[in-house]
């Protein structure tokens, strides 16, 4: 077959129209009963499944708690070194990628000037750095390792916790406040990020130089070339859907919970099964009327109306905390990161299973299941950008602003229980932890209900968002396939994350996240591959 990956005269990529039109026909939607795309086999196989599994897990929650905990367990633990060598090889890739002269390759071809200026650019990189996840461990997770950390080894769920990695801090509070932060850093700075960037990348590259639709199965037409356009890209294809969709749910678990805590806190709104649900239904169903009003109408005006709460947010604490604290906080975090890093990523002979499984596996197999999602959004916002500069970009900017996050929020608590003897935000549940920080500061009412709105608009636009991306990988890489699609995958996405809550709770959850990260590790290993291959055919 001819080669779809041709290089034009005039720089840019001009495909076979004969063969990309055969691939297209193959794989994007046409609209058929209710709306719905039943010719991609992605959207009905990847359907039928969700909904199967929607009604087996709420017909059957009982018995299928222990089985999601076992697996959630079995798979951290046996497969913990694949995540951290896996991780460890999206940074390498990216880090070769910026030194070398691959890194000229324009995205969108030599000639693309790019859609948005710097400051947009970086506002919508920090709009991606954004999320639930925030809200819910931004003081839960520096805690929780400051804690382990202060103790030397602690005991979490029934696993020993051991900081041998990092050196000894029992006791010394100044060491153990440093050691969590850069077990924190780890988790939400270089490794994540380089995630969504192979991904991110790789769309691009394929999307805009290479003229190939805008979804998974692309990235790997450099090794299987015609055969994308067959079941070895509905495969691919379907396990992104898999992974993002689980992912989703993860989150959406994590925001119902939190959101359910935060309503206890200030209005004594009990914590039950029952209220979570009613959360989960009821921001669906606002995530819906999003979906309906469209982009630019929906999940357009509740990301800038989020990006001002959440900065409202952090200045608050910033200067309602112990400021000069927390901006010495930030270089001393970053430090103690950059010293930390070697050990924290080291794969093999961990000795401490709760940290390096528990957290650091779980955590790699949950922003791989995230990347689709992610990923297609930021591919989406940075074409005419050099390799180098993108890498650069989005490693660094929303790395930045994750650490600051964490500094502020995870500092602030660590400060309340060192200096001022506040245990309370120690003892509490994680969801609870943020809440209980604010009550430590003034305002506690006012701030805490912002909190709560903000991880409620974080539920509605992740739902709106992610719908739209799991609908255009359904829909063969169509951008503005049918809105009742849409409106299935939404639907779906709350059901999802009802059923896990009921099948297990957090742990069912998690289990899900890393289960299906796992198989979407392996295509993004070979996403690195095709990325290189597709990009040495460019001009530099």
């Amino acid at each position: 077959m001819t080669d779809i990956l041709k290089d034009g005269p005039d720089g840019l990529t001009n495909p076979i129209e004969t063969d990309y039109e055969i691939g297209r026909d193959n794989i994007q939607a046409r609209v058929g009963p209710f709306g719905l795309d039943i010719h991609n086999p992605v959207f009905l196989i990847s359907g039928l499944t969700i909904v199967a599994f929607v009604l087996a897990t709420l017909a059957w929650h009982d018995e299928v708690e222990p089985l999601f905990n076992h697996l959630r367990v079995w798979l951290t633990s046996t497969l913990d070194w694949f995540f951290l060598s896996a991780a460890n090889v999206f940074v390498l890739f990216c880090l070769v990628l910026v030194v070398s002269p691959l890194g000229k390759v324009r995205l969108g071809g030599t000639n693309a000037k790019p859609d948005y200026s710097y400051s947009g650019w970086f506002a919508m990189l920090f709009a991606a750095g954004m999320g639930i996840g925030l809200m819910f461990f931004g003081v839960a997770e520096p805690i929780s390792h400051f804690s382990s950390s202060l103790g030397g080894t602690a005991v979490e769920g029934g696993v020993r916790t051991d900081w041998a990695p990092l050196g000894a801090a029992a006791g010394d509070a100044e060491a153990a406040a440093r050691l969590g932060m850069a077990a924190t850093i780890f988790h939400w700075g270089l490794h994540p990020w380089a995630i969504y960037a192979v991904v991110a990348l790789a769309l691009a590259l394929f999307s805009y130089n290479k003229g190939l639709p805008l979804t998974i199965r692309s990235i790997f037409y450099p090794i299987f070339g015609e055969r994308v356009w067959g079941w070895t890209g509905h495969i691919i294809d379907t396990l992104a859907v898999f992974a993002t969709l689980f992912g989703l749910a993860t989150s959406l678990g994590f925001g119902a919970e939190q959101a359910n805590a935060g309503l206890d806190f200030l209005f004594g709104w009990s914590v039950t099964d029952t209220s979570k649900i009613l959360l989960i239904v009821g921001i669906t169903a606002i995530a819906l009327i999003s979906v309906l009003a469209g982009l630019d109408a929906g999940v357009k005006r509740l990301s800038e109306i989020n990006m001002v709460l959440a900065l409202a947010l952090l200045l608050f604490v910033v200067f309602a905390g112990p400021t000069l604290e927390l901006l010495g906080g930030f270089v001393s975090g970053l430090g103690a990161y950059a010293e930390n890093l070697i050990p924290l990523s080291n794969p093999v002979g961990r000795e401490d299973a709760n940290f390096s499984q528990g957290w650091t596996a779980f955590y790699w197999a949950w922003w791989i299941s995230w990347s689709p999602f992610v990923g297609m959004f930021i591919a989406r916002v940075s074409r005419g950008r050099t390799v180098r500069e993108f890498i650069i970009c989005v490693l660094l900017i929303p790395t930045v602003v994750c650490v600051f996050w964490m500094t502020v929020f995870g500092g602030t608590a660590i400060d309340q229980i060192v200096n001022d003897g506040y245990q309370a935000v120690a003892d509490a549940d994680l969801e609870l932890k943020l809440f209980a920080m604010l009550e430590h500061l003034p305002l506690t009412a006012v701030s805490s209900i912002i909190g709560i709105v903000l991880v409620i608009v974080f539920f509605v636009t992740s739902s709106d968002s992610g719908s739209l991306v799991i609908d255009t990988i359904t829909a063969g890489g169509k951008v503005d396939a049918p809105v009742p699609q849409r409106v299935f995958w939404c639907t779906f996405e709350g059901l999802v994350a009802i059923a896990l809550l009921l099948g297990g709770g957090l742990g069912a959850l998690q289990a899900m996240a890393v289960s299906t990260g796992f198989p979407f590790t392996v295509v993004l290993l070979l996403a690195c591959y095709a990325t290189y291959k597709g990009l040495a055919s460019e001009p530099r």
